[in-house]
């Protein structure tokens, strides 16, 4: 299985839903773990690496494609 590729300040989306409504989450800090915010609410949670990679379904937004833009 391909591993996924994501960076800081991506758009992602997620297996489950927030309890908010929205699965669309921005990843706002790297490290062993990755602290994400939820884009609807705005309410962040500090997730496991590991448990991150195996609950992301997609990047919808990359931070690349807008800084590359300039």
């Amino acid at each position: 299985m391909e591993r996924k590729v994501f960076q800081f300040g991506d758009v992602v989306q997620m297996k489950k839903p927030h309890p908010c409504g929205t699965n669309e989450m921005e990843i706002i800090r790297m490290g062993m773990d990755i602290r994400i915010k939820c884009t609807g609410c705005q309410h962040s949670v500090l997730v496991p690496r590991a448990k991150f990679e195996k609950n992301l379904k997609k990047v919808l937004r990359s931070a690349a494609g807008s800084a590359d833009s300039n």
